[in-house]
């Protein structure tokens, strides 16, 4: 099959570039054509350097780095990025028979759909975030610091000052939310959903669309090793962005209270508030090989206390790979590979719970039996780049015969 994957970079700078680079990567060793279409310049990754793959840059910037009056109307609707999109298909030597969307919501805007729909092409999107149907994209109350309860552009949502940016973001994106349910009316979209939590909530969220679910693992790129002895390990340890709604100070709470250092690997709003805490070490950014040397070595868990709803982060699926056990919060989509006690704990994102799971990990011959569970149980039915781009062909084939059809 010819396939389009359009992302916003061609480099792992967030979870969905990750996984749109990695998924281009399998499904050309699957044998597909792939043409991926970076919509913001920059590096791309050397996963996109094989003979299946053609990569198109379309030059757009990134909204939210525009004058501001000028980021307003692009984010609702802009002309001038669909353009250079509609240019870049109709430029291609095949046809594609199907695209695939991981992330659009920096470059593009609702006006990418219509480019799509007037070529007749099949379109599937990746719910790798929330922006489908929540204007912050995350259904996380930044103003609360807790999971949203309202219903998306209900008076609730409209009156709300939920966005982490501000008031000006909150207004440009709840108009773009309006845009868009107006745009897919009536459209078929196929969506894959990373996880069972994200399809159960996804689903009462998204009633405005005429949607069709597909449920798809992300891939994790981890070569298969002798796994890590978490017994060795002196940390507890967080990878990732360090912010409020990923639970990054949750982390250095209870990891005090428990008596056990934690370091963490990455950065972000609260890294001064981290550093000033006891037992606190904080190394920053690492390439994604130096992260896992690390981890390696220093973790007798990996710690994943998201507050909001997120839909399936790879740091989780990657630490069981390594034989690493995982503490994940209950509100995560990969807590559902969390057997509680079995190879991790999958708990409230709290203070108390989060440290007494912690407590836990005090006892080595305990913690050498997590990791060796979290080992087992991964590969017994890994999550690689294979299977995914399996599971990808099935789905991708169904939709094309339907559209046909």
């Amino acid at each position: 099959m010819n396939i389009v994957i359009l992302a916003e970079f061609a480099v792992a700078s967030g979870g969905a570039e990750k996984v749109a680079v990695e998924s281009a990567r399998g499904l050309a060793e699957a044998g597909h054509a792939v043409t991926y279409l970076q919509g913001i310049d920059g590096p791309a990754d050397a996963l996109l350097d094989h003979p299946g793959i053609t990569r198109v840059p379309l030059h757009n910037t990134d909204i939210w780095e525009r004058p501001a009056h000028r980021a307003a109307f692009a984010g609702l609707w802009d002309a001038a990025a669909a353009a250079r999109l509609g240019a870049a298909l109709d430029g291609l030597s095949a046809r594609p028979d199907l695209v695939h969307l991981h992330q659009w919501t920096r470059s593009l805007s609702p006006s990418l759909f219509p480019v799509l729909f007037a070529r007749d092409l099949p379109v599937v999107v990746t719910l790798h975030d929330y922006f489908l149907a929540c204007p912050n994209g995350v259904y996380y109350r930044f103003d609360t610091q807790g999971p949203c309860t309202l219903a998306p552009l209900s008076a609730g949502c409209l009156a709300a000052p939920c966005d982490g940016r501000g008031r000006l973001h909150k207004l440009v994106r709840v108009g773009r939310t309006g845009i868009l349910r107006r745009t897919l009316s009536g459209r078929r979209l196929d969506v894959i959903h990373v996880s069972d939590a994200s399809l159960d909530r996804m689903g009462g969220l998204l009633r405005h669309h005429d949607l069709i679910h597909h449920r798809i693992d992300n891939p994790v790129r981890v070569a298969r090793v002798a796994p890590a002895d978490p017994a060795r390990g002196d940390a507890v340890v967080y990878v990732g962005r360090l912010t409020r709604e990923k639970g990054a100070d949750l982390v250095a709470a209870a990891a005090a209270r428990a008596g056990l250092p934690a370091l963490f690997i990455g950065a972000g709003p609260l890294e001064a508030e981290l550093a000033a805490m006891p037992g606190v070490e904080i190394l920053g950014w690492r390439s994604p090989e130096a992260v896992w040397e690390t981890v390696r070595v220093r973790a007798r868990a990996l710690v994943a206390p998201s507050r909001w709803y997120e839909t399936g982060p790879l740091t989780v699926y990657e630490a069981l790979a390594h034989g690493l056990p995982v503490i994940a919060s209950t509100r995560a989509g990969s807590a559902e590979k969390i057997v509680d006690g079995v190879n991790g704990f999958a708990v409230a994102p709290e203070v108390e719970p989060l440290a007494e799971a912690l407590r836990r990990l005090s006892d080595d011959a305990t913690v050498r039996a997590l990791g060796r569970a979290a080992s087992d149980r991964y590969w017994a039915a890994p999550m690689t780049g294979a299977a995914h781009a399996a599971a990808l062909g099935a789905v991708y084939r169904r939709i094309r015969d339907e559209h046909a059809a």
